[in-house]
């Protein structure tokens, strides 16, 4: 799939062959056009969904031109202590559409709420390329994983003995040539070194547990979701985010990739998601302000 992508005086169209930059008018365009090719991949997503969710483009556009997008919730005004900052991030491997969806959800219930004590920047598809692939892939247009692309200690050396000797070099688990060789991979390491999150959750399917990195106390359930380590990769998120910058990371893996859990199940999830951020990362922060 190809993408037409129209900023200030530049449009950037990428082919099969190589990506060509050409001079072009300002071509005014609704906010939302990328919610159509989004919920056609999406299940139990609506394009009124879409549309509502306040999604704006980051400025960072994926390998094949598609925006990356990003909502930022400030905590209420009446917030009487230093906000928790909370990275929520979904789809980071295109084919595990369940874990771009549900974050939708969640944007729904967000819009829904009357208060917030945290400050939520929340980006649900990081990997659209994967996405929108004719068949949806784990792996970006540069055929690289990206939870294998992250400046863990050691990648260099690690990351790809890893993949040739334990996945016996699988295709979908390319860590890449290089930590951070891919836009997509860029953008979330830039958000974390901008907005440093005291936590980042980062949704993924099809195994049915939480996973978590870092100091802290790790969630024991969220929904039907129990605490079970799935293991550290080189170049991994959590490894980099929970065991290299000491930030908790929490793996939310849903049972299946395709098919959502109900709507009372994504409800609970979130609910234990809230209970367990205010019971460990914010009363941590409260104890370490004393």
């Amino acid at each position: 799939m190809n993408y037409l992508v129209v900023f200030a005086g530049l449009v950037l169209c990428t082919a099969a062959t190589a990506a060509v930059s050409v001079p072009a008018k300002i071509v005014k365009k609704p906010a939302n056009t990328w919610c159509a090719p989004l919920v056609s991949r999406l299940p139990k997503i609506t394009l009124a969904q879409c549309q509502s969710s306040a999604l704006k483009p980051s400025g960072t556009v994926s390998k094949k031109g598609f925006p990356l997008l990003i909502r930022d919730v400030p905590a209420g005004v009446a917030l009487t202590r230093t906000p928790v900052k909370v990275l929520l991030i979904g789809g980071i491997h295109g084919d595990e559409k369940t874990a771009s969806a549900v974050v939708f959800k969640w944007l729904d219930t967000l819009n829904d709420s009357t208060s917030n004590d945290l400050h939520w920047k929340i980006a649900p598809v990081i990997n659209p390329d994967g996405l929108l692939a004719r068949k949806p892939t784990r792996v970006n247009a540069s055929g690289v994983d990206l939870n294998r692309n992250f400046p863990t200690p050691n990648w260099d050396k690690e990351a790809p003995q890893y993949w040739r000797v334990r996945t016996r070099s699988d295709p979908r688990r390319f860590p890449g040539k290089a930590a951070l060789s891919e836009p997509e991979s860029r953008w979330v390491f830039n958000q974390i070194e901008q907005f440093g999150p005291d936590v980042i959750i980062s949704v993924h399917a099809p195994f049915g547990v939480l996973d978590f990195d870092g100091a802290g106390t790790p969630p024991s359930k969220f929904g039907r979701l129990l605490f079970n380590r799935v293991g550290v990769y080189p170049g991994s998120l959590g490894n980099y985010g929970g065991l290299h910058k000491d930030i908790p990371v929490v793996t939310i893996e849903l049972p299946n990739s395709q098919q959502m859990p109900s709507d009372a199940e994504v409800a609970r999830i979130w609910k234990d998601m809230l209970v367990w951020v205010e019971n460990n990362v914010a009363a941590q922060g409260k104890l370490a302000a004393k």
